[in-house]
């Protein structure tokens, strides 16, 4: 996931302290030491810093769902300056939170051990912001606009919005992850997340900004999916169901249910995230479908299918992002998803 303005920066020496407060979270949990020696140790690194968009996982956690399904685990958080990818391909890690599809494509191309076994965001968060002046409905009404976009952008989505939609580099500038640019000019556009940006520029400007959602438009790649080592999907099949299930309970938990203990845990280790922002980000993703919808409506959160990937794939390879002769089916397993896990969680309509 991307850092977002504002909300997800952290110093070394805060980062620091959080990383070695992060082992203790599993243990406020409620269980005795006799009972935590009865579970597996797993632990999880997410790919930043603790915010909502990780909140079922928290919530999993402190409400003690892990624990149900036998599991004992801890949760490191990841940041600016720390690569859990790597601490999961080295077995220092047992899962790993990937950002996207791109993710798991890159680890097919490099011959990368992991595969991805659930996706958490049926859609991602990936949007542009635009002044209201400017009168956005659609995303081709973005062409004429200076457009703030990252270097990861340039490389992934922005390619797709080449080849799908004519868009070129003319009117690009550099987003340094910094909203001043964007609002001082009025007929601009800014990449953000659904769940952050919005509200920070609101705060930031006094103004509500257009928000265009790409997942809405066709950039159809699954978001925050489970990650995994290969041996450990072989070895520790029934380990690796559990950590699916539980993690699927606690999402629905975080949506749907009472999320103050995730929150907490939230809260305490990034200060930075406060009750307001936090129920920001899990309204729009409620708002979104960004984890409930689609595919996830019959099997259920983290749901992935065939047919999904191919069609990513697909655009990925028209765009120029990937290579079109790599095994893309190695990159993901449906072996631990689509169960209906968790469904009688959702409230009925």
């Amino acid at each position: 996931m991307q850092p977002a303005v504002l909300f997800r920066t952290l110093t070394a020496g805060l980062l620091a302290a959080l990383l070695t407060a992060a082992p203790a979270l599993a243990q406020e949990k409620g269980q005795d030491k006799d009972q935590a020696g009865k579970l597996d140790k797993v632990s999880f690194g997410t790919n930043w810093v603790a915010e909502a968009e990780h909140g079922g996982f928290f919530q999993a956690v402190a409400d003690g769902t892990y624990q149900k399904y036998g599991l004992d685990v801890t949760i490191v958080p990841g940041g600016p300056n720390v690569n859990n990818r790597m601490l999961l391909i080295s077995g220092k890690l047992d899962f790993f939170m990937a950002a996207n599809s791109l993710m798991s494509l890159d680890a097919v191309t490099n011959n990368v051990p992991v595969v991805s076994v659930a996706a958490i965001f049926q859609k991602d968060p990936q949007v542009f912001l635009t002044h209201p002046e400017s009168r956005v409905s659609k995303l081709e009404d973005l062409k004429p606009l200076t457009l703030f976009i990252s270097k990861e952008g340039i490389t992934s989505y922005f390619q797709w919005l080449k080849s799908e939609y004519g868009f070129n580099e003319k009117n690009v500038k550099p987003y340094t992850f910094n909203p001043q640019p964007f609002i001082a000019t009025a007929q601009s556009a800014m990449q953000g997340y659904a769940t952050s940006e919005p509200y920070a520029v609101e705060k930031a400007a006094g103004f509500k900004p257009g928000v265009l959602l790409l997942a809405d438009y066709g950039f159809d790649d699954y978001s925050t999916l489970i990650e995994t080592r290969i041996d450990l999907v072989q070895k520790k099949p029934d380990l690796v169901q559990r950590f699916v299930d539980a993690s699927v309970i606690g999402w629905y938990n975080y949506l749907y249910g009472d999320n103050a203990p995730g929150n907490a845990m939230i809260k305490k280790l990034n200060p930075e995230m406060t009750d307001e922002l936090l129920a920001y980000s899990v309204a729009k993703m409620k708002e979104y479908g960004i984890v409930d919808s689609g595919d996830t409506l019959k099997n259920g959160v983290g749901a992935m299918t065939d047919e999904r990937v191919t069609s990513f794939f697909a655009k990925m390879v028209k765009a120029g992002v990937v290579k079109p002769d790599i095994d893309y089916r190695k990159s993901y397993t449906l072996r631990f998803v689509n169960k209906g896990v968790g469904i009688e969680l959702r409230p009925q309509k």
